[in-house]
């Protein structure tokens, strides 16, 4: 058709399977335009290009990020659990005392506490001092452990050394060998003392240690105590004394502590050697015959012989005058003081008195009078010795014939020495009776033994 619209004549050709569901999609298509800009759903990622949680080094991290915040929550309960046991009641049922021995390290020692039954754990234990990095503090000794102590309780105690201390007393008088002999006896110390020390160096007293202390360590600090005390007193000594060095003062001292045991007799003691001294008259004490006899060692066990007292040693001041080479013992505190400020006497001579101290004289006359009544009194005592053997011997004859007969006959008897006790045992008619006497020696001369009941 010209000059006008032409019309098709093509022909629109309808799928009805298409029409059709158009139709029946038509709810799910965008109600609205704000719906059709945001879809409900992301569209997927185009094929062929992996996502970004699926790529290995992602894969990698996520797993160690995991284990680590599993071993994290992993420590953080092992913690707990160590701290728990850590501070908790231990299991000791009762306070005990256990021994650390020096050169343990530290599961040694944790090894002994859980073997004892003082710790649960020793791993635990171990785990603690390291995590305190206490391992050069733990410290050998012999320590009291409370019942039920925690770890905690334990471990403090080890590294504050509140160890138990054991003491020995070495009281005034004794030589440096008796000294050693007593160290050398004490079971709870070690080491071996292989020189003894010089006379007069120690100063006596009550030293207390811990189990495993080194006898020469003691030794050591009783050499150092004696020094400290002698370079104070010696700054405080009287001005007009017959000697001039700390040496002579301690050996004067070491005779004035074998002459005396009495303290308020000490000063007066000293002085009657210092005026000898001055006098330059022989000292004539009887603990320095006794010294040179034995050689150090102590008391000879006797008395000492006429013959002695006139045997030539470097130290029987019968014999020399002067002040002996050495100290024959080690002095105390007390002697050391009187020596360096005795008392202001005019007395040269002393003699017992039978209580346990002296009398004291100025001139020789006096003196020989208390010679005489001393030696009255050493009679006695010898007289009184005789009687008690003979009393002990003559029970111990009548005890022993005694014993024979009632072996023969069937009975008993039983005697003790020096308090005798008399039993007797006699079986008559089948019915037994038994009597006890006891006998003081002290009072009597001759111990009488009870009838016995014949037997028929």
């Amino acid at each position: 058709m010209s000059g006008g619209k032409r019309r098709s004549n093509r022909s629109v050709t309808y799928d009805s399977s298409t029409y059709f569901a158009a139709q029946r999609d038509f709810g799910a298509l965008p109600r609205s335009p704000s719906e059709q800009i945001e879809p409900d759903y992301a569209p997927e990622p185009p094929e062929g290009k992996p996502g970004l949680g699926q790529h290995p080094v992602v894969r990698i991290m996520n797993n160690v990020v995991t284990l680590a915040l599993v071993g994290v929550i992993g420590l953080a309960l092992l913690f707990y659990y160590i701290r728990v046991q850590y501070d908790q009641a231990g299991p000791l049922q009762y306070s005990t005392v256990v021994v650390v021995p020096k050169g343990d390290g530290v599961r040694e020692i944790a090894g002994r506490l859980e073997r004892e039954g003082i710790i649960s754990d020793q791993r635990i234990f171990v785990a603690a001092v390291l995590y305190f990095q206490k391992q050069s503090e733990l410290k050998a000794g012999e320590y009291a452990i409370a019942k039920r102590a925690s770890m905690r309780s334990v471990l403090d105690t080890l590294i504050e050394g509140k160890a138990i201390l054991q003491s020995v007393t070495l009281p005034e008088g004794l030589t440096s060998y008796q000294i050693v002999q007593r160290l050398k006896a004490h079971s709870e110390m070690t080491g071996k003392v292989n020189l003894i020390p010089r006379e007069g160096t120690l100063m006596p007293d009550t030293y207390r240690f811990e189990r495993g202390t080194d006898r020469n360590e003691l030794v050591a600090r009783m050499q150092s105590q004696q020094r400290k005390f002698m370079d104070k007193v010696w700054q405080e000594r009287a001005t007009d004394l017959p000697f001039g060095t700390m040496e002579e003062a301690v050996t004067l001292a070491s005779i004035v502590e074998k002459e005396t045991g009495k303290v308020d007799e000490r000063a007066r003691v000293a002085a009657v050697f210092v005026n000898r001294l001055r006098k330059n008259m022989r000292l004539q004490s009887d603990p320095t015959i006794i010294y040179g006899l034995s050689g150090g060692k102590g008391t000879l066990g006797r008395g000492i012989l006429k013959s002695e007292i006139r045997q030539m040693t470097p130290y029987n001041t019968y014999t020399m005058r002067g002040l002996p080479p050495t100290p024959i013992a080690n002095p105390g505190r007390a002697a050391i003081e009187a020596v360096l400020r005795p008392a202001k006497t005019n007395d040269l001579y002393f003699v017992a008195d039978g209580t346990g101290g002296h009398n004291f004289s100025e001139t020789y006359e006096q003196h020989k009078k208390y010679v005489a009544e001393w030696r009255g009194v050493e009679k006695k005592i010898r007289e009184r010795k005789k009687a008690k053997a003979e009393a002990a011997a003559k029970a111990k004859a009548l005890g022993s014939e005694e014993t024979k007969q009632a072996s023969a006959n069937g009975d008993t008897d039983t005697t003790v020495i020096p308090a005798v006790a008399v039993t007797v045992s006699s079986s008559s008619s089948g019915a037994t009776s038994t009597s006890t006497t006891v006998f003081n020696l002290e009072d009597i001369d001759v111990v009488p033994v009870p009838e016995r009941n014949p037997k028929f």
